[in-house]
């Protein structure tokens, strides 16, 4: 990786163009952005959503993670059994939305557990609606280049957009990058998965012109394809095919004719891991993507009952990331949290998902069977930093643990937790910090969490 000025940081006395001064500013418009800013601007603060695309969802949307996962109970038998619902709050409630818009399927079944599908364009205008009918304000097309903070007290970020740089001046703000980006700016500690190595990104795609009936009559109710998919993979590899992920998930979509398809592994043209912090990887990473994407469609065309008419219908418009930073927190998630199902008086949000490691040809899978853990306050708080909180993907957790907390109806619950937490650090007059995570589940609570 080449070398470049990673710590960007200015003092209060920074002289840029003030485009706002606010309340809460809320870096990422991901489902935890999404979150933390309907819930702040709802309690009444000035609230600053800003995006680097054009459009809310980050790696929902923009990566086409495409599911709403970790909302339901795993079961032993989801073909046969109905689908518990475990988390509610603030994911219920973008739920229930897009359920009115008619913008997701029902349950689909999904090894040990179910998920939910949706629509990706209903997804950016429900939570934009969401978002700006509380009040908040969104700016788009605008990347976050640096912080304001004197000594460990973070003031506000430095911008670029197309008319040039200025500042954006906050009492609180939650890094919801997704990539920690504000901590890796002001130079603090992070991690990065098991040492460096992370999980693999992947590219998402749509295919089309799909007789839906005779898949799944082939396929099965089970989105994770049987052993008999992964054997015809092994016979089109032997005559050339490049087909690195042997075990895949597929599922139907809101439109009709159409399958969502988690099917590609990307690594390095000559196998390394990827790393899309690093932009050479990142370019690297969208390149070997989309010839992946053809490869897996010609695959499915060729070989998989009801797809012989069929076509690429739409793919990501960037790489679907996994992970990269994990901030360094006051409390972590550890593995053994979540293979101990763990419950704690301090938990924000309830995480029923199984451990879902993609790294080889084939994800490792550790399900949790009619359980779930928790996640406590202090993994969204950072080590060293005032009036800074994160939510989603950059919280603190160990490798393992973060294969499963870091999934979409988690986020919005970390959304969620972080703006009732920069609420009350503001009209309380308290650090993130000294605010107890019992404090923020009551609040929760008193938002439909159902964490009691």
């Amino acid at each position: 990786m080449k070398t470049y000025k990673s710590i960007i940081t200015f003092d209060s006395s920074c002289d840029l163009p003030i485009y706002d001064e606010v309340d809460v500013l809320v870096c990422g418009g991901g489902p935890a952005g999404v979150a933390a800013a309907e819930t702040s601007a709802r309690h009444g603060n000035k609230t600053l959503l800003v995006e680097r695309l054009g459009f809310l969802g980050g790696a929902a949307v923009a990566g086409y993670s495409g599911t709403i996962c970790g909302m339901y109970y795993g079961c032993d038998n989801p073909l046969d059994e109905e689908p518990k619902q475990c988390v509610y709050g603030w994911t219920d409630k973008f739920y229930q939305e897009m359920k009115k818009c008619n913008a997701v399927t029902k349950p689909q079944p999904y090894g040990k557990t179910f998920l939910v599908p949706f629509d990706p364009q209903m997804w950016k205008e429900v939570a934009e609606n969401m978002v700006v009918g509380a009040g908040a304000k969104i700016l788009y097309h605008t990347n976050i280049i640096g912080v304001i903070k004197d000594e460990d007290v973070f003031k506000g970020i430095v911008i670029d957009t197309k008319s040039g740089m200025a500042q954006i001046r906050s009492k609180i703000i939650i890094d919801s990058t997704g990539d920690a980006d504000i901590i890796y700016r002001a130079g603090y500690d992070y991690t990065m998965g098991n040492n460096g190595s992370i999980q693999n990104p992947t590219m998402i795609f749509r295919l089309g012109g799909v007789d839906t009936k005779k898949f799944f009559d082939y396929w099965g109710e089970d989105r994770i394809s049987p052993d008999k998919v992964s054997e015809a993979m092994k016979e089109a590899i032997s005559k050339g095919a490049n087909l690195p992920r042997l075990k895949v998930w597929v599922y139907d979509t809101t439109r009709p004719n159409e399958l969502f398809m988690n099917v590609t592994l990307i690594t390095g043209r000559d196998g390394h891991e990827l790393n899309v912090c690093d932009p050479d990887d990142h370019t690297e990473a969208e390149e070997v993507a989309r010839k992946q994407v053809r490869e897996y469609a010609e695959f499915f065309k060729q070989y998989i009952p009801g797809c012989e008419n069929s076509f690429i219908n739409d793919l990501s418009c960037e790489i679907g990331v996994r992970q990269t930073r994990s901030i360094v927190g006051i409390d972590k998630i550890t593995n053994d949290d979540v293979a101990k199902a763990k419950k704690r008086p301090d938990g924000i949000v309830r995480c029923p998902w199984p451990i879902e490691l993609h790294s080889g040809e084939k994800p490792y899978l550790f399900w949790l069977i009619n359980d779930y853990y928790e996640i406590p306050y202090g993994a969204l708080v950072p080590a060293i930093g005032e009036n800074l909180i994160v939510a989603g993907r950059n919280l603190c957790a160990e490798h393992q643990a973060l294969a499963s907390c870091r999934v979409t109806a988690q986020c919005f619950g970390y959304g969620h937790a972080a703006g009732l937490a920069a609420d009350k650090a503001i009209k309380d007059n308290k650090r993130l910090r000294d605010l107890k995570g019992e404090y923020i589940r009551k609040l929760l609570n008193e938002e439909n969490a159902k964490l009691d």
